[in-house]
């Protein structure tokens, strides 16, 4: 595992990215993370966040298991308030080929936010499919597998303080560890 951004640059990073959501903002406003790899992201961003904040979560994904490479996208909206007339900041861990994005700010217009800008904390160069780019960027990192900071491999090394680009050799060694042994439960009394 190599690291690719320091908890110090990630900081700093999400201070940048905060002078910027309230440099551009207008009033209060509703964030919305998507699960769960933005939820890092999410926690430190709106505490450095002016006025009043509403936090919300959605649920998207379009990796599966070990797979490094997205697959179709599942999207689980149900946890949105009513979003009419608000001013929205779509916030998600990564712009990879973008069509989660592409496909939330679709939506959440359609549900009649006002206005919907989105904040991504990395954007993965010269994978993009959609025409839509996002309206803030944390860092832009290269074409490689990142765990860390709320981003994971089959839900591992979510904690990670840092972000780090897997080798091929972490992937492989991940796919084939043998499974945790079963705990057994604590005696509990007879009866």
């Amino acid at each position: 595992m190599r690291v690719l951004l320091s908890a110090d640059e990630l900081s700093a990073g999400i201070d940048r990215l905060a002078a910027a959501v309230r440099a551009d903002g207008t009033g209060p406003l509703t964030v919305i993370g998507v699960l769960t790899g933005s939820l890092m992201v999410v926690a430190d961003l709106i505490r450095r966040l002016d006025g009043p904040v509403r936090v919300s979560m959605v649920w998207a994904s379009s990796y599966r298991g070990t797979d490094t490479t997205p697959g179709r996208l599942d999207l689980n909206l149900d946890l949105l308030p009513d979003l009419a007339g608000q001013d929205v900041l779509v916030v998600d861990d990564i712009f990879d080929t973008g069509r989660t994005l592409e496909a939330l700010v679709a939506e959440l217009g359609r549900r009649g936010a006002a206005r919907v800008r989105s904040l991504v904390l990395l954007r993965k160069l010269g994978r993009s499919e959609v025409a839509i780019e996002p309206d803030f960027v944390g860092f832009d990192i290269p074409d490689v597998f990142v765990v860390g900071y709320g981003l994971d491999f089959d839900g591992a090394w979510r904690h990670l303080s840092h972000v780090a680009a897997l080798e091929s050799s972490d992937i492989a060694a991940a796919r084939h560890a043998p499974p945790e042994p079963p705990v057994d439960p604590p005696a509990g009394p007879r009866g």
